[in-house]
């Protein structure tokens, strides 16, 4: 079986989208939609810009939305107007909770699945990160902390060159970045209990936060510590790889994921480190892990495995947001009920 695959935007970050659909063996890319007519056509497929005419003409089997949040709800109803019964939808998963949660309802109620296109978890450090946890490699895990420093984040002109509607996001920092790592932390440490958020804007040119701390309690007394700031950098060629550093630490050992994606463990009371993943070699976006993921759902189709970040599980990542933002907004902790 062959999946016919449509995708709808064709702006920056698509190149790693239709890189990855390209090398897929069980699908086929069957046309490209974008309001800029000619940046369909760049991508060699089937050109449109409207995206109801396409989905016509080309009768996929899935949609792949490439769309900023304020998008994604119109294309996903074309979608399921048209009769699709899957959908894969880029992050931030739509304007909002209320949003995401009215599209979720509607997505359900027609039948059809919708997978958030949430990659960083299927990123090679955190796979590795997460079996070395599973395996007890630090004994009893007590606190995680990431440090995001990608230095994007200076001056009048931070972000234009590669995704310029960052800069009117009224919400960035979490909305737009730390929700990767809201995902990432659910998917090592299990959903948290409570959250507490110190956020700031640094960089007057943008409309949203762009720097702050995010405190998560998580199940079994474990604390996680989002620290970002989009100002500052980090040891690393790359800094897109990782987008910072981390430290997950136990009472018999700590492992350090680092900017060149090798992730390694020290154990308690020693000096010597042992590589348990050596630096990623892949020269695109995040380890390839737009390509894990969508190989993931075209496996979940063909042969019915489990997904992972369908829209009904990922709401949890939104309201989740929503409780930093109100954390923030309030000054004081949210909980979320057991």
């Amino acid at each position: 079986m062959t999946l016919r695959i449509a995708c709808v935007g064709a702006g920056y970050f698509s190149q790693f989208h239709y890189g990855s659909w390209a090398r897929m063996e069980r699908a086929t890319l069957v046309g490209a939609c974008d309001q800029d007519i000619e940046k369909a056509k760049a991508t060699g497929l089937p050109a449109y810009d409207d995206l109801q005419q396409m989905l016509k003409a080309q009768t996929p089997d899935m949609l792949d939305v490439i769309l900023p949040p304020p998008a994604q709800a119109q294309a996903i109803r074309l979608a399921l107007a048209a009769g699709l019964k899957w959908i894969i939808c880029q992050k931030p998963f739509c304007r909002d909770l209320g949003e995401a949660e009215r599209i979720t309802a509607e997505a359900e109620a027609a039948g059809a699945t919708i997978i958030v296109h949430e990659n960083f978890r299927f990123q090679p450090w955190y796979r590795a990160i997460k079996a070395a946890l599973d395996r007890g490699d630090v004994g009893r895990l007590q606190q995680v902390t990431f440090r995001l420093r990608p230095g994007d984040g200076q001056g009048p002109e931070a972000y234009l060159s590669r995704q310029p509607y960052f800069q009117t996001m009224p919400r960035f920092l979490v909305h737009e970045t730390a929700v990767h790592w809201i995902d990432t932390f659910r998917y090592l440490l299990g959903d948290p209990l409570g959250v507490y958020a110190d956020l700031r804007r640094i960089n007057t040119a943008i409309a949203g936060e762009d720097a702050g701390y995010i405190l998560f309690d998580h199940p079994n007394g474990v604390r996680a510590l989002f620290d970002g700031n989009r100002h500052l950098d980090h040891d690393a060629e790359n800094l897109r790889c990782t987008m910072g550093e981390a430290l997950f630490e136990g009472t018999e050992g700590t492992l350090d994921l680092r900017g060149d994606g090798s992730v390694h463990l020290r154990a308690f009371g020693k000096g010597e480190r042992t590589c348990v993943l050596p630096p990623d070699t892949w020269t695109g976006f995040g380890g390839d892990c737009v390509h894990a993921l969508q190989r993931h759902v075209v496996a979940g189709i063909i042969d019915g495995t489990p997904f992972e970040n369908c829209a009904q599980d990922y709401l949890a990542v939104e309201r989740i947001e929503a409780a930093i933002y109100d954390s923030n907004r309030q000054g004081r902790k949210q909980f979320f009920q057991e």
